[in-house]
């Protein structure tokens, strides 16, 4: 199993943040992807600086029959057509797509790093797994979410807004 996180803070040419972020969907599906569970929406400040725009985030599970380079190089894909273009880190982006955990796989090369060095701090991250598989464990600390959000700050808990709005997509 596979749980990824998908981000916007900016339009983009093909629209609002949720719009952004339901077109990287798409494009998984289009990609032979199956998804299993798609999260609701949250909405966070930005980080560090939180005069940028809020985010929108989802959390997805889903399946991925061949390797985590190659599930990369898909979503590094689905940015460019979406209009990511990379500039300095923790700046505005019309998408940001995170490979959280990877079939359990514990990996760090120049390329990857698996888990997600930064999930297990990040109320955006954590929230959405926690709703879409309350059971899932972070590969390295061997902890669910629950503990998880349970050790981050008490603002960080608060400042995370669960949206009422789905992500209507066709899973097959």
């Amino acid at each position: 199993m596979i749980h990824i996180n998908i981000g916007s803070n900016l339009k983009s040419n093909f629209g609002s943040k949720i719009e952004n972020i339901i077109i990287a969907i798409n494009l998984l599906v289009e990609s032979k992807i199956k998804i299993n569970k798609v999260s609701k929406f949250y909405e966070t400040p930005s980080y560090p600086n939180q005069n940028f725009p809020k985010f929108l985030n989802v959390g997805i599970n889903l399946d991925f029959k061949n390797d985590c380079l190659q599930f990369l190089k898909i979503i590094n894909l689905i940015e460019k057509k979406i209009g990511r273009i990379k500039t300095k880190k923790n700046n505005p982006r019309v998408i940001d797509i995170d490979i959280i955990d990877f079939k359990g796989m514990i990996k760090n090369s120049k390329d990857l790093i698996l888990p997600h060095p930064r999930a297990h701090l990040r109320n955006f991250v954590l929230y959405p797994i926690m709703e879409i598989e309350p059971n899932w464990s972070h590969p390295i600390f061997k902890k669910n979410a629950q503990f998880l959000i349970n050790k981050l700050s008490q603002k960080s808990r608060i400042e995370i807004t669960r949206l009422q709005k789905n992500v209507n997509i066709n899973y097959d």
